[in-house]
């Protein structure tokens, strides 16, 4: 079978990965990763409710006893979408606060929104899955619920960026992450791409009470 080659980029293997066994292949890694694609694809065409393994076995070009070497159920593959969609956000605030001149926290949280809402907008079934609520509110990690998950990344990227201790911020960013997700909600509701006075309002909100919260 020869010598194991290295994982693509985008494939989502973590210690909290749903996967039954790791792709140690190349090309066991990109089957995978068509697994991962055909599933998001299902999820915007016919909903979670709809998708079944041998829907997404099919649309990947695998043997449905193909997807259950890697995965026990549908669950687990939208888990592990959902994974690698968390990874693709975190990476890419980070790119954010790392190419941008960031002179305040606020600034921080309005890339954060801005990546969130364009994620919605650009990758595919996420405006239906978010970070998983639909399939399970711990989907992410079962001992927090998926936005304390999301918070606590959120906050530790804010408190590393600006010398803040992660303490003080926890808290406030947990219910902002809270209040912040139901309005975007509504702004997705209201229009596929995101209404955009909603979405203006729902800035506007998060900053108003951070800036009662924060330090500084």
């Amino acid at each position: 079978m020869g010598d194991p080659q290295p994982i693509p980029a985008g494939v989502a293997v973590t210690s909290s990965t749903p996967l039954r066994r790791q792709p140690v292949q190349q090309r066991s890694a990109k089957r995978v990763e068509r697994m991962l694609e055909a599933c998001a694809q299902l999820i915007e065409e016919v909903g979670y409710d709809g998708v079944t393994t041998t829907l997404i076995a099919e649309r990947a070009g695998v043997a449905v006893g193909s997807l259950y070497q890697f995965f026990p159920d549908k669950r687990a593959v939208v888990q592990a979408l959902t994974l690698r969609n968390l990874e693709k956000f975190i990476q890419t605030v980070d790119g954010r606060f790392t190419s941008t001149t960031l002179e305040h926290w606020w600034d921080a949280v309005d890339s954060i929104f801005d990546v969130y809402v364009q994620m919605h907008r650009e990758v595919p079934a996420f405006s239906k899955l978010h970070f998983g609520d639909v399939v399970d509110m711990r989907l992410l990690d079962d001992r927090r619920d998926n936005n304390t998950v999301i918070s606590d990344r959120i906050a530790e990227m804010i408190s590393a960026k600006f010398a803040i201790p992660f303490e003080e911020i926890q808290l406030p960013i947990s219910i902002a992450v809270e209040a912040a997700d139901g309005v975007l909600n509504l702004a997705f509701r209201r229009d596929a791409a995101g209404d955009p006075r909603i979405l203006d309002e729902a800035k506007a909100l998060v900053r108003g009470y951070l800036s009662t919260r924060m330090p500084g």
